[in-house]
């Protein structure tokens, strides 16, 4: 399968670096760039890439903002985020209004590439700038799992049922719905999906 790649940067040069870089990946589809959020946007209404690099630092609207109005009109498309910040907020920011990644605009193309696989897949993609900033900023604020804690986790990101997890554990589905309750907490989490996010983020699975 093609993945078909759509560039939303207010800088023709990084349009065309990053253009050269993705050029001889025959799995991977350029179909367009914009350089403005408006311009973005008329794009869309006309077709739908299945992944967009957005720049977080546009004119007259951030990508941050464009990022949480794609992702609410067209719920399908995946997003990464593409900054020369590294700063973790401007990464949760991103993250937080439904980016899938985020890559500093060094990376390599070998990064770049692996971003983009990775998000079309529904999973989550920090470049190992962003992840190391992300990770130095939160490091006191990672919370201490249980061994058990750290189980349910990693079973419930497989996608597991508690029922199926209480299987697997040869403990009790109240046990689970203990233990998952805690981790929302422990994690600041408001559902399952975010959960998951904050866990990935945090490194703990």
């Amino acid at each position: 399968m093609t993945i078909k790649v759509f560039i939303v940067d207010d800088h023709y040069m990084v349009i065309e670096g990053i253009r050269s870089l993705l050029q001889h990946e025959t799995a991977i589809e350029l179909v367009g760039h914009a350089m403005s959020a408006d311009s973005c946007i008329s794009f869309l209404r006309q077709q739908q890439p299945d992944v967009i690099l957005m720049d977080i630092n546009l004119a007259e609207k951030s990508g941050i903002e464009l990022c949480a109005e794609v992702k609410k009109q067209y719920p399908g498309i995946f997003i990464l985020g593409l900054s020369t910040f590294n700063q973790q907020s401007f990464i949760r920011k991103m993250m937080d209004n439904g980016a899938s990644g985020y890559v500093l605009k060094n990376v390599t193309r070998e990064e770049l590439v692996e971003g983009i696989s990775t998000i079309v897949k529904g999973k989550i993609y920090l470049s190992h700038e962003a992840a190391r900033s992300l990770r130095a900023s939160e490091e006191s604020d990672v919370p201490v799992l249980t061994r058990r804690e750290q189980q349910v986790l990693s079973l419930i990101a497989e996608g597991l049922t508690n029922n199926e997890v209480a299987e697997k554990l040869f403990i009790s589905t109240t046990t689970v719905d203990t233990h998952r309750k805690s981790l929302l907490a422990k994690l600041n989490a408001r559902n399952t999906a975010s959960l998951i996010r904050i866990a990935t983020q945090l490194q703990l699975i």
